[in-house]
């Protein structure tokens, strides 16, 4: 059991990048439907990158510029010229697809070099490593994994126990009432909006540098959705949402484990899962009725200060 949980953190690793930038994006006011795109872009700059420069660091800065880059047109096109959230998102899933699939054609089938590969190979923490059970599930994975366990403590710190993170919500709540009290509206929700993107490109890279180390046509493969419906399931806590992550991590590797104990079922049914799970997911989401656990107030409506 422990090697396939340790696979579980390994799957919901890219979830969880994606998971987190979607949030953080949101709690900011904007529903960002481009996660997919993002991903895609992501993983295809940090694909070529480190293919050519075989340097591992520079894979990584590469898949986050292009998620940088693609969030910040989403951004100028929502924040700036008050276009539609939900068109803007899907018309960047559909760019960010079509990005990916022109640029892949040349690299298709390629490997990543090995010196990149030994780089991401689990490196075990001291200590924490020999804790039985826990131990060989959480600290004998990559260095991704580790930084995206601290990437959670970091997110969950800033917005709950900064002054910026609580303007950060104050600006996702209500933006008028941040805007009236000093808060500047319009360079939160861009900065936010592309660091939630480039948590997104990160998210891509792993996919195409450590999960899948040859470069394939839809490598995200619909992992972008998930992570949208995953904000909802976490109710907006980067906590819950490490838990959700590993969880669907777990759902996405499912046939493999089932077919390692002889257990025969129909493949078509275990890739159905993580979608019929997250549409279960989005339909109980839609009971909360505690305030904490629902979407900022202001999600997806536009702002403009004259018409405060």
């Amino acid at each position: 059991m422990e090697g396939y949980f340790a696979a579980a953190i390994i799957a919901g690793t890219p979830l969880l990048f994606a998971t987190l930038g979607e949030l953080i994006t949101e709690k900011a006011g904007h529903l960002n439907l481009g996660v997919e795109g993002l991903m895609m872009m992501g993983a295809i700059i940090g694909f070529i990158v480190g293919l050519r420069s075989q340097n591992p660091a520079l894979a990584i800065v590469g898949a986050l510029a292009a998620g940088s880059i693609g969030s910040a047109l989403y951004g100028f096109l929502t924040v700036t010229l008050r276009a539609n959230h939900v068109v803007t998102g899907l018309t960047l899933t559909v760019f960010g697809q079509g990005f990916a699939s022109f640029l892949g054609q040349n690299v298709m089938g390629s490997v990543i070099p090995a010196s990149i590969k030994q780089f991401f190979a689990p490196k075990p923490i001291p200590l924490l490593s020999d804790i039985p059970f826990l131990g060989p599930i959480f600290f004998r994975q990559d260095i991704l994994v580790y930084c995206g366990y601290l990437m959670v403590v970091l997110v969950t710190l800033y917005l709950y126990k900064t002054r910026l993170g609580l303007n950060l919500r104050a600006v996702g709540e209500n933006a008028a009432a941040a805007d009236a009290s000093g808060i500047n509206v319009t360079a939160y929700r861009y900065v936010h909006i592309i660091i939630g993107g480039a948590l997104c490109g990160l998210g891509g890279a792993y996919m195409s540098l450590i999960t899948v180390p040859v470069w394939q046509e839809n490598v995200i493969a619909g992992r972008g959705w998930i992570a949208v419906a995953l904000v909802i399931f976490a109710s907006w806590n980067p906590i819950k949402a490490l838990i959700g992550a590993f969880l669907f991590g777990g759902l996405n590797i499912l046939g493999f484990r089932l077919q390692s104990m002889g257990i025969h079922i129909s493949q078509y049914l275990i890739d159905m899962l993580p979608y019929a799970t997250t549409i279960i997911i989005v339909i109980i989401s839609t009971r909360k009725n505690k305030k904490e656990d629902m979407a900022p107030g202001d999600l997806s409506n536009p702002y403009f200060r004259e018409e405060r």
